[in-house]
């Protein structure tokens, strides 16, 4: 199945993109080996110690393999990115408003290509979905800690798991599931850096890899594949203008 940036565009033009009602992007002065990634509540868009090419994979969904091109600068300098909106936005309308700010503030420029790359399926286990189908009017939000290895989510899609997985994985994956409806979780797993360091040390916590814990929380299973996607090539970036 390909997996279509076109339908990411597409999505963007029916929430009909706005402007955040406030927005601030300044430097960060934390050390780059600091943790860093995007929150998000309903509303709120907050981004610690993150590149303009993290902010790009959020925005778009995607992960950092799929996005190419410009300066060098976009995967080195760190922003602390604030940003409100009156709106009850959830995910997927703030992430649309976030495409906004990049381009306003940093004059951000795209095109998409087709690629064939290494990847991965989302399908379902033997055992079913395993996560709770989310409440009708549910908002959705995610929050999710690659390092942490933890992802709590409220009315989640099979697709915007995907795109989560993705970016965690840093391979794209493409949603098999044919799961209809949203849902909630709260997913737990041992990130694979301290699952090589344990070696039975009694420091590192135990617990699943991503693989398994998505097979016994959930009842999803991710297969290695070679996928076609589309990829978005960077045309033009400048540093933020001013708040």
């Amino acid at each position: 199945m390909r997996i279509a940036l076109q339908a990411v565009f597409l999505t963007a033009l029916v929430l009909q993109a706005a402007s955040f009602d406030a927005a601030s992007i300044k430097p960060s002065d934390a050390p780059n080996g600091n943790s860093s990634g995007i929150e998000t509540e309903i509303g709120l868009v907050r981004a610690h110690n993150v590149t303009l090419k993290r902010c790009i994979t959020g925005a778009y969904g995607l992960p950092e393999a799929q996005i190419l091109g410009g300066p060098k600068w976009i995967a080195e300098l760190r922003y602390e990115i604030v940003a409100k909106t009156s709106e009850r936005a959830g995910d997927d309308r703030l992430m649309v408003m976030l495409q906004d700010l990049l381009a306003d503030r940093f004059q951000l420029k795209l095109h998409n290509e087709m690629r064939t790359v290494s990847g991965y399926e989302l399908t379902l286990a033997k055992a079913g979905i395993k996560a709770t189908q989310s409440e009708p009017g549910t908002d959705s939000s995610t929050d999710t800690s690659k390092r942490g290895g933890r992802m709590d989510a409220k009315a989640c899609s099979m697709s915007r798991l995907a795109l989560k997985l993705a970016d965690i994985l840093g391979a794209p994956v493409s949603d098999m599931t044919n799961a209809s409806g949203n849902f909630d979780f709260a997913l737990r797993w041992v990130p694979d850096d301290l699952q090589a360091k344990s070696g039975g040390s009694s420091d590192v916590p135990a617990g699943p890899t991503l693989f398994t814990a998505l097979q016994e929380q959930l009842g999803v299973k991710l297969e290695a594949r070679k996928v076609p996607v589309d990829v978005l090539v960077i045309d033009h970036a400048d540093l933020p203008s001013e708040n």
